[in-house]
């Protein structure tokens, strides 16, 4: 359980990792090859080291991140923990909960940008990161989320129990992103939709954007999580952030803005977009 917390903390070496537990290295690779082979935690090769995390991609890992999020931050073996690991890593040690992955930070603070006038309402498509939905809920913010996995709403209900917040989430019917049947159970009209795109292999369609203009009000916003191919632009045939903009057009959205980040190894877009029947004046820039 320490090393699961540590992964989710950061990525983190088996050096590191030994360090922190006061375990000799060969130990701590043996327990990170069993949760490895589990699907509870994933290696990342960063130039000559290899670092581990919390897996995202496996029922394994939600099912990990719903378990940690009913832990106690504050009992002191964790504390401890997670106060040497950013010790190790030369960086200051968070407050006791907030030990989110570095692309999680990076895409709570899209959301707290872009969240300055806090809807009333908002629906949440996908909940890889129930971090994020955490974080919005904490505005105040009446948030309505739909979960693509049995075990991903546990892990999004247990963070939200863990810090006395109340969201409603619903069980996708299909394996649509979100179709005819999920309008149905899910009310509305939302002033905000928000697609956390970043599990789905592939790029996001015009028809889950035609979906979430008919939950939204008429001044709605939309924000938009994707995942894009780095290092391989010059052999597709359309840039991803030029095709993103486009499929907004095709879904009915006027594009303000496309944020690239990149972190732990991953590429993502953050786009934000109104509908187009808005009289905002609005220019697409990334």
């Amino acid at each position: 359980m320490r090393l699961l917390a540590l992964c989710a903390a950061r990525d983190l070496s088996v050096s590191d990792l030994a360090q922190v537990l006061g375990q000799s290295e060969p130990r701590v690779s043996r327990h990170l090859r069993i949760l490895t082979e589990a699907g509870l935690v994933e290696r990342l090769r960063q130039g000559q080291w290899v670092h581990y995390r919390l897996s995202r991609a496996t029922a394994a890992g939600q099912f990990a991140q719903g378990l940690l999020g009913q832990l106690d931050r504050t009992d002191p073996a964790l504390a401890r923990d997670l106060q040497r690991a950013h010790a190790a890593n030369g960086a200051p040690a968070p407050a006791p909960g907030q030990t989110a992955s570095r692309l999680v930070r990076e895409l709570r603070a899209v959301c707290e940008a872009e969240l300055a006038e806090r809807p009333a309402s908002m629906l949440w498509v996908g909940l890889e990161h129930p971090e994020l939905l955490v974080s919005v809920a904490r505005l105040g913010t009446d948030c309505t989320a739909i979960a693509h996995s049995r075990r991903s709403a546990q892990a999004a209900r247990a963070l939200l129990e863990r810090d006395r917040l109340s969201s409603r989430i619903v069980q996708a019917v299909g394996t649509e992103l979100f179709g005819a049947l999920d309008l149905q159970r899910l009310g509305g009209p939302f002033d905000a939709v928000l697609i956390d795109h970043l599990a789905a292999k592939d790029p996001i369609g015009t028809s889950a954007l035609v979906r979430a203009r008919e939950v939204l009000r008429a001044e709605g916003r939309l924000w938009l999580f994707e995942r894009y191919p780095a290092g391989q632009t010059e052999r597709v045939v359309e840039h991803p952030i030029a095709r993103l903009r486009r499929v907004l057009a095709e879904g009915g959205f006027d594009c303000q803005r496309i944020r690239p980040i990149e972190a732990d190894g991953q590429h993502v877009l953050a786009a934000a977009a109104v509908l187009r029947h808005s009289s905002l004046t609005l220019s697409c820039t990334a």
